[in-house]
């Protein structure tokens, strides 16, 4: 039987190592581990720490010992880890969305506000001398409209930041019911079509899920709409996006996520050529905002994805 030694692919907050380690576990970091080094090495481990580094996929999993449990993900999404295969083999997948769904829900809210308001273009627009009052004129979030696509952690995080605001809070969630609280509506598909002003997505990037907000997903609503995703850049399609933004039928958009990310997040992809949607999207100060994969990266959710890991490692196996 091994000891139970976890293996660390990425650097993750002290805390984690801390509390695995007071309860029992090692813990061990090879931030140089190659993709290669780690299939020929994870035999000797009882688990796996990772961020998005590596795709945890067939051939990895297959090379693991009986004696090895888990995959753990420090974050929310685990679209880079094939769960269903570790099942069958035995192994337990964790990840923390509680850690950062609070940082979500609030950047989520502030895009909103940004969005509604013109912050971002009158805050470029000052800064260069520019005053246009009128031409900023914005829009109150109550008496509109939100459809929350997507009713987990993240989803309901953002549900909550809206409540004081007056609006509308409508969901869809394809694999969830009974959850109308005093924060939301439960809704089908169809009723956000018809009665949203603006839709937040809160989806995890799956094979039914990639590309789902395309150009005849956005035509199916009855009103001209803003957009916001804070989930995976792939589940909307910009290409798509940009000919609706041309057309007004959206009439702006915040991304804190793109559809061109590496699985890494941390680049674009790199080429001569930036795609045409994109070079719109960057060029485009008027209703287009876009930050960095920020949305769930706070000072605090950095502390809690790791907290909310460790919890769940150790019920489990300690």
């Amino acid at each position: 039987m091994l000891t139970k030694t976890i293996l660390f692919t990425e650097e993750t907050h002290p805390i984690l190592t801390e509390k695995l380690t007071n309860a029992g576990f090692i813990c061990r970091y090879f931030p140089e581990l190659t993709k290669n080094k780690l299939i020929k090495t994870i035999h000797q481990y009882f688990g796996l720490i990772t961020r998005s580094k590596f795709t945890i996929d067939k051939n990895i999993i297959d090379a693991v010992s009986q004696e090895f449990k888990f995959i753990g993900r420090v974050g929310a999404g685990m679209e880079n880890i094939d769960i269903k295969y570790a099942g069958q083999k035995g192994i337990t997948c964790f990840n923390s969305p509680e850690g950062n769904r609070d940082a979500v829900g609030e950047h989520a809210l502030g895009l909103l506000l940004s969005l509604l308001n013109n912050i971002n273009r009158s805050n470029n627009e000052v800064k260069n001398g520019i005053w246009l009052r009128e031409e900023n004129r914005g829009f109150e979030i109550k008496g509109k409209t939100i459809g929350i696509i997507g009713y987990g952690n993240m989803g309901s995080a953002f549900a909550k930041r809206l409540s004081g605001f007056g609006a509308n809070v409508i969901a869809y969630d394809k694999y969830k019911t009974n959850y109308s609280d005093s924060y939301v509506q439960e809704k089908s598909i169809t009723d956000l079509f018809k009665d949203a002003d603006i839709i937040s997505i809160h989806v995890p990037l799956t094979k039914e899920t990639e590309y789902m907000i395309n150009d005849a997903f956005i035509n199916q609503f009855i009103k001209n709409i803003y957009i916001i995703n804070t989930a995976r850049g792939k589940v909307l399609k910009t290409k798509d996006l940009v000919k609706n933004l041309k057309t007004g039928k959206v009439i702006g958009v915040a991304l804190d996520v793109l559809e061109y990310e590496k699985s890494s997040f941390e680049n674009l992809h790199t080429s001569l050529q930036l795609p045409d949607a994109f070079n719109y999207l960057i060029n485009n100060n008027s209703n287009v905002i876009l930050t960095p994969h920020i949305a769930g990266w706070t000072h605090e959710s950095n502390i809690k994805l790791s907290e909310v890991l460790a919890d769940k490692i150790i019920k489990e196996f300690a």
